[in-house]
């Protein structure tokens, strides 16, 4: 894939710095149908940000997983412990996208102590991944 626009990028990022967060929502969209490198760390940098609107943050982790960039799987890791439900649930359906199994051990956790449509979404992760619970009977010690 080739890198965007410089110009269009950089309106882009000058929106995703705008107060409205009906701009950043849009920006955070925009960025991710773009892909390229810059677009990858400014979303990063988005999911990252602890003060960012909840619904920015979810589609950060939901436009990381359609760059398809593995170096968002460990801030994606990292989002599965974001407040609210969207941007966990986000992260989840991206680091399935991703198919990097530095997530497995995260994506059980959520699995085990989830409910509803996360757990769902972390299971369908895991078979992404090629995870199946055999697997897991295998990594627990024999007593």
């Amino acid at each position: 894939m080739s890198e965007p626009n410089a110009g269009v990028i950089q309106v882009i990022l000058a929106e995703l710095r705008d107060t409205n967060k009906e701009k950043r929502r849009t920006a955070v969209m925009k960025l991710g149908m773009l892909g390229g490198d810059e677009a990858l760390r400014a979303l990063i940098r988005t999911l990252d940000n602890e003060y960012e609107d909840l619904i920015v943050r979810g589609r950060a982790a939901m436009m990381l997983g359609k760059v398809g960039d593995a170096r968002a799987v460990q801030p994606l890791i990292r989002a599965l412990d974001a407040p609210g439900y969207q941007t966990p649930l986000y992260a989840v359906e991206s680091l399935g996208l991703l198919g990097d199994s530095r997530a497995v051990e995260s994506l059980i956790f959520v699995a085990e102590n989830s409910r509803d449509r996360l757990q769902e979404a972390a299971k369908l992760a895991l078979d992404r991944l090629g995870y199946t619970e055999e697997d897991e009977t295998e990594l627990q010690p024999e007593l």
